[in-house]
């Protein structure tokens, strides 16, 4: 079967968008998180990473571009709002979901630099 540019395009995007979330769990779990959750998908939206330290939840989503400006520009109203949808459905299966603090955090993962942390992004 042959593939058009389209679809090999799409595929290098999905093998880039894993590989960084694994960077950024790995980066995650050196600053002490615990992974809870990769892709959690809801009907309502998805968190590319649930990590926990302590009693903070933190709600990650994970860009892959060339410089942090344009991974925090990545993330648009809608992938907020997506990203709010799911968090409050993983909060609602969760029996001590009343003592947690939660975050919404962004990582960018950059082309062979650490990736950055942006903790309470939105």
């Amino acid at each position: 079967m042959k593939r058009d540019g389209a679809d090999l395009r799409r595929i290098r995007a999905e093998r880039l968008g894993r590989w960084s979330e694994y960077r950024a769990a790995a980066s995650l779990l050196l600053k002490g998180y615990r992974i809870l959750a990769f892709r959690y998908r809801t009907k309502a939206g998805e968190v590319d990473i649930i990590a926990r330290r302590g009693d903070l939840v933190a709600f990650i989503e994970v860009k892959a571009r060339k410089s942090v400006l344009a991974g925090v520009d990545a993330v648009s109203s809608g992938s907020k709002r997506r990203i709010a949808n799911a968090a409050d459905h993983w909060l609602r299966r969760q029996s001590d979901a009343a003592k947690l603090s939660l975050r919404h955090d962004i990582v960018v993962v950059r082309p062979w630099r650490w990736p950055v942390h942006l903790e309470d992004a939105f």
